[in-house]
């Protein structure tokens, strides 16, 4: 979950690798002033941090994690190639679109749709209000409809 967070918002695999690895070792570091019921939010607000850290010091390009593209297909279609080339084809369209929403966007969007947090859990993660959580997963999903609107089935 760290690593793979981590690899969505810095588009680079290993900057990706080498900030999952700082995350861990700071969660071993400060393991006793950790409360374990709130490991999660801490392991990923740690990894957010430190990826807001490297985007900072630069814009890189990534790959998003083949794992998306396995998600999107289903089991049942694996037979049919043409269905399968066509699950691809829109999996690539929909990471494009990711890649480009604005890293406030983006942040809030992979942490829901991708990663399965709550809405709190992304409010203590990103230190943001609730509401702003809400209001910039609403807009990241507008913009990847408004970018999809003219893709073909």
């Amino acid at each position: 979950m760290v690593y793979s967070y981590a690899l969505y918002m810095l588009k680079d695999r290993m900057e990706a690798d080498d900030a999952a690895q700082e995350t861990l070792i700071r969660l071993w570091e400060n393991l006793d002033k950790i409360n374990l019921l709130a490991a999660k939010s801490w392991l990923m607000r740690t990894t957010h941090n430190l990826c807001i850290d490297y985007i900072r010091k630069r814009r890189p390009s990534y790959e998003i994690d083949e794992e998306f593209s396995e998600s999107i297909s289903a089991k049942e279609n694996e037979s049919n190639p043409l269905i399968m080339t066509q699950l691809k084809m829109a999996a690539n369209k929909v990471k494009e679109l990711i890649k480009e929403l604005p890293d406030h966007l983006r942040s809030v969007f992979v942490l829901y749709e991708i990663e399965g947090l709550k809405y709190k859990e992304i409010s203590k993660t990103l230190d943001l209000p609730i509401n702003t959580v809400k209001v910039q997963l609403l807009r990241a999903r507008k913009q990847l409809q408004e970018k999809l609107k003219n893709y073909e089935d």
